[in-house]
């Protein structure tokens, strides 16, 4: 049976997020998210932060997590690459629990996302094992509660978890 990524509604994935205490969300804005983008703006309990870069966000989200927050890390596919080293310098060696979400943007939802055709959607997950960074594939509904999952264990480990969100949020 082939794998078939579902669009998530953002109201669940929000709920998903409030369920997880995520108090701040920072972002590079990713248009595969963007209906989850505009939920989180209309939202009052969560703070929606509007990163330029990826580095810069990674930043952020240490800060807030130093101050007692509890942020999630919200970008692109390709903006993992782009963080690789600032993901590595603080959420590995200084062991910030940094929990990110990043949207497969143009993968093709029949496959999974090593036999994609784009190189950035197959290559995710090895860069992410390479990093030895544990990360989740999020592919509907049912895979929400890996939110949850990836706070808990991001605390337990000292370093950061990713979550790879297959489809477009709808």
């Amino acid at each position: 049976m082939p794998t078939v990524a579902q669009s998530i509604p953002a109201a669940s994935l929000l709920q998903a997020l409030l369920d997880a205490g995520v108090q701040d969300v920072v972002a590079v804005p990713d248009t595969h998210q963007r209906t989850l983008i505009s939920a989180i703006e209309e939202h009052a309990d969560l703070r929606f932060i509007q990163a330029t870069t990826e580095d810069e966000a990674t930043a952020i989200c240490a800060g807030l997590i130093v101050g007692g927050r509890r942020p999630l890390l919200q970008i692109q596919h390709a903006g993992l690459y782009a963080c690789v080293n600032n993901l590595r310098g603080l959420g590995i060696d200084g062991a910030f629990p940094i929990v990110l979400l990043a949207g497969l943007l143009g993968r093709d939802p029949a496959k999974a996302p090593g036999d994609d055709f784009g190189s950035m959607v197959r290559l995710a997950g090895p860069l992410l094992d390479a990093l030895e960074i544990p990360h989740y594939l999020i592919d509907g509904p049912a895979d929400l509660p890996h939110l949850a999952a990836a706070y808990a264990e991001a605390e337990a480990r000292g370093g950061p978890v990713a979550l790879l969100l297959g489809a477009e949020t709808c």
